[in-house]
């Protein structure tokens, strides 16, 4: 039999937007400060009054630019106050919000503005030029492609090369108030697609996640139940305060700080990006309550020496995903606070399960690399090769789950939906896991090919097809290997007779070619062939044993 979560929690049919924000009309909080600039948290803020009234602003400006219900909106931009706007006003005007990651190069941007069919690219002013490379190698319309930034918010406007600016989108306070959104108060109405968040899924080119408003209702309050079993849970929601400086294209923290926070009513302080100092600095500053991480960000507590320098001592949690992380390194960074405080606790999700799918009660104490058990209305199984449930405990297998917040599927591909969604709703993670005697979940390997550089999905395939492009190269396999608790790619190339190239030169030819966590910064090794079976797959688990060896053997820092 299939484990089943010990919770079970109503999750309606509704739009997102009604259940956070209750209508187009309801009292809002004209004082309570729900979105934040980091920098200047003191005069840039949203309440939850006036984000409402933006995102209809902005719903009835894109209704009036011609957006039907289904169309979909690219985002192209790192963190920004009026990002949680975007999100909210595309998907109050019927469209579907779509977020790319803001270090793409044109190539890649370009794909995802094809593959999704866009109608309207709204792109941070500063990465302007991507965004046109982009729009011309798919003929996408200039005239779609909106300059954007957060001058908005004091009154400026700031078109850039000949591209009109994202404030022309946002209609009148009037307009605004008279918006009503759609109410999706049925199951066949609250299965309409949200979001389209990218994902390579268990191997191959990044597909779109079809996410539904009724995946993200259920997730969300998924990940807020296991809080409220806490004894002193609405103490700590009075005080809790976040910083957000994952990125907000993707699911985790769309979902943590997007919609999770307005719902628990807690203020996010948001940060362009990522900058280790500034969220200590911000931290110290804002009293930060909790701490969202991923693998990178708790290795660079345990070991960056400013540490120490800043007062961490308002926060009560940490929690870590998107990636596996070492026990151990979790209780170097536990010894930041006094003994018992804090007591990090690893979480596990996909794109495809919307976010998350494990979590812990807040009274337990993690002492294993666990991820927790199932959150609220999830089921799961582990299953060996041959299709079979292994039902012993400690016994390793891929993780299936079947949960509502599982997506609806991939984006005009039928056969990676067959592929990875079961005709009875199960989807194969890819993941190797087992359960404990505890009934804690472990996820300990991958059956998919994925790479995971700092949260970011990298798909081996992408990068073998353009390593191929290498005049010198015939046959190359990637793979991730791990270094400080976190992956990065490492090629291994074998040459064409007679030609000759350096590790060096594979390097430098992917850098103007992929973002920065694509390169292949894990090494390059040269073989004289790359190990494959019968049928010509690459043997990838071959070459992780192999790359095992090469880095017990290795003194030279990656």
């Amino acid at each position: 039999m299939p484990y089943k979560s010990r919770w079970e929690i109503d999750i309606p049919d509704t739009h997102l937007a009604s259940l956070l924000l209750q209508s187009p009309t309801a009292p809002l909080s004209k004082t309570h400060k729900c979105y934040l600039e980091a920098a200047r948290p003191d005069t840039h803020y949203f309440t939850t009054h006036d984000y409402r009234l933006w995102s209809q602003r902005f719903a009835a400006g894109l209704r009036k630019s011609g957006l039907k219900t289904g169309d979909r909106v690219l985002l192209f931009s790192g963190n920004d106050l009026f990002f949680p706007v975007i999100f909210m006003g595309v998907i109050m005007a019927g469209g579907i919000f779509t977020g790319a990651n803001p270090t793409f190069v044109a190539r890649e941007l370009a794909y995802q503005l094809e593959d999704s069919g866009a109608t309207h690219l709204i792109c941070a002013s500063g990465s302007l030029a991507t965004g046109l490379e982009a729009a011309k190698q798919v003929n996408f319309p200039k005239n779609r492609i909106y300059a954007f930034d957060s001058a908005i918010y004091d009154g400026a406007t700031n078109p850039q090369s000949g591209c009109p600016y994202w404030g022309d989108l946002i209609a009148s306070e009037e307009e605004g108030r008279a918006f009503v959104w759609d109410e999706l108060n049925t199951p066949a109405l609250s299965n309409r697609t949200l979001a389209l968040n990218y994902s390579s899924g268990t191997t191959g080119r990044p597909k779109g996640v079809e996410i539904t408003h009724k995946n993200y209702v259920a997730n969300m309050l998924q990940y807020c139940f296991m809080p409220t079993l806490s004894p002193d849970y609405e103490a700590r929601k009075e005080r809790s305060r976040w910083l957000c400086f994952l990125p907000m294209y993707h699911a985790m923290a769309q979902n943590i700080f997007i919609a999770a926070a307005l719902h628990r009513k807690t203020p996010v302080y948001i940060m362009p990006k990522f900058d280790f100092m500034k969220m200590l600095e911000y931290t110290q500053t804002f009293r930060i309550t909790d701490y969202i991480l991923v693998p990178p960000v708790v290795v660079a507590l345990a070991k960056h020496p400013a540490v120490k320098q800043f007062d961490l001592s308002s926060v009560e949690a940490v929690g870590s995903g998107a990636a596996p992380l070492g026990r151990e390194v979790c209780e170097e960074v536990e010894k930041l606070w006094p003994e018992g405080k804090i007591n990090i606790k690893q979480g596990w999700g996909m794109t495809e399960a919307t976010c998350s799918v494990t979590g812990w009660k807040p009274d337990e104490t993690s002492t294993s690399a666990s991820v927790g058990e199932l959150n609220p209305n999830c089921e799961a199984q582990i299953v060996a090769p041959d299709g079979t449930e292994i039902t012993e405990r400690n016994a390793r297998g891929e993780l299936w789950v079947r949960a509502p917040n599982v997506m609806k599927g991939y984006w005009r591909n039928e056969k990676a939906t067959k592929e990875t969604l079961t005709a009875d709703g199960w989807l194969r993670t890819g993941d190797v896991a087992f359960v404990d005697d505890d009934g804690k979940i472990h996820v300990v390997d991958r059956m998919k090919e994925l790479i995971k550089v700092k949260g970011n999905q990298v798909a081996p395939a992408e990068l073998e097809a353009l390593l191929l492009e290498h005049p010198a190269v015939s046959d190359v396999a990637v793979i991730g290997i791990t270094v400080n608790n976190d992956e990065r790619p490492r090629a291994y190339v074998v040459l064409k007779p007679g030609q000759s190239a350096t590790a060096e030169d594979i390097t430098k030819f992917m850098e103007n070619k992929v973002s920065v966590f694509k390169r292949i910064t894990g090494g390059v090794v040269f073989l004289d062939a790359i190990p494959k079976n019968p049928s010509g797959k690459i043997l990838r688990v071959k070459l992780r044993e192999q790359a095992k060896e090469e880095l017990k053997g290795a003194t030279a820092k990656l």
